[in-house]
């Protein structure tokens, strides 16, 4: 809302009807002006776990008799990025396309996902300081019409998990 707009609704935040209750939801709290905000309470969301995401998946997927593998399942809760709805309605898409079988494949297909295998490849290359197995394994990802901004966050992901493990080993697995 831009400044002008924020201080109408102000004027009907001091002088509400009492039969009216008024909820706000933004992404963007900061933008919020601090005399909006000292008169409302305040509720913080997280997003979903992956794991209750993909415990929820699994229970629909049983409870519509769906096949689907656990590899599918967790592909599915981590493209969500911990919303339950997304996560829905990948479930809800890959159902409509399938017969009644969904597979890890169909997940990454779907979504224009990179193979684990790819990064596995293509951060191997890199340890082993092999610019053409680099180049080649990039061009087998690109020529499979895969989203280069996808590929970046799957490879930071992959270092990331890479550091995590190396830093702290099985006590750290949970991160």
């Amino acid at each position: 809302l831009t400044t002008e707009a924020f201080n109408a609704l102000l004027k009907t935040l001091e002088e509400p009807p009492e039969y009216v209750k008024f909820i706000f939801a933004t992404t963007e709290p900061h933008k919020v002006l601090p005399t909006i905000v000292s008169r409302c309470q305040k509720y913080d969301f997280k997003r979903v776990s992956v794991k209750t995401i993909s415990e929820k998946l699994d229970s629909i997927a049983k409870a519509e008799d769906l096949k689907i593998d656990a590899d599918a399942i967790y592909a599915i809760a981590k493209a969500a990025t911990g919303s339950l709805r997304d996560a829905l309605s990948i479930l809800d898409q890959l159902s409509a396309l399938s017969a009644k079988t969904i597979k890890a494949a169909d997940v990454v297909s779907m979504l224009g996902l990179v193979e684990t295998e790819f990064i596995f490849e293509l951060t191997q290359a890199v340890a082993e300081k092999d610019c053409e197995k680099c180049f080649t394994v990039l061009d087998k990802i690109l020529n499979q019409g895969k989203d280069v901004k996808q590929l970046l966050r799957n490879v930071v992901e992959h270092y990331r998990h890479l550091m995590v493990i190396k830093v702290g080993g099985k006590e750290l697995s949970r991160l």
